[in-house]
């Protein structure tokens, strides 16, 4: 008995099908996966950053030796005012969620050496799981291409990157 004439068509048909699936998988699950984690990834460096920011700006107050600060406000919508703090040797430090809390100078040094260096794990977190969902979409991609029958670059065509 003869396998029916669609039969044919739908062997031919499906790996196409799959390679459709295949590509829809990359694109719109593996890749918005590795956008989100990269935005968090950068999110993390800008708290790092701000953190940073805080304790050159303790540090120089501490070398100064000066009480009095005058600075420019945020108020929003980058309109800024001037203010003046005369006692600046206790300050709010946002320790998260929301939440600050009054320091010293050097207990504030202390929570941005120790928050930095954690938000420094987290990021080093966020790069390895980076890394292995690029290389899922390399592992899918490299599925693709043995699906479609293509054959990878003939040694004479392949140069050394050193």
């Amino acid at each position: 008995m003869a396998p029916p004439a669609n039969a044919n068509a739908d062997a031919n048909a499906n790996p196409s099908q799959k390679v459709l699936q295949y590509e829809n998988f990359i694109n719109e699950v593996l890749k918005t996966d590795l956008q989100k984690v990269l935005e968090q990834r950068d999110a993390v460096y800008e708290k790092i950053s701000q953190y940073l920011q805080l304790k050159n700006t303790i540090q120089s107050l501490q070398e100064s030796g000066s009480q009095q600060l005058k600075t420019d406000v945020d108020l929003g919508c980058n309109f800024f005012v001037q203010a003046e703090v005369e006692d600046s040797s206790r300050i709010f430090v946002a320790v998260g969620y929301g939440f600050f809390v009054e320091m010293n100078h050097d207990e504030a040094l202390r929570f941005i050496d120790k928050k930095t260096s954690q938000l420094t794990a987290f990021t080093d977190q966020l790069t390895k799981d980076s890394a292995k969902i690029k290389a899922n979409i390399r592992m899918v991609l490299e599925g693709l291409r043995e699906l479609q029958g293509l054959t990878d670059l003939p040694e004479s065509r392949r140069r050394d990157v050193f």
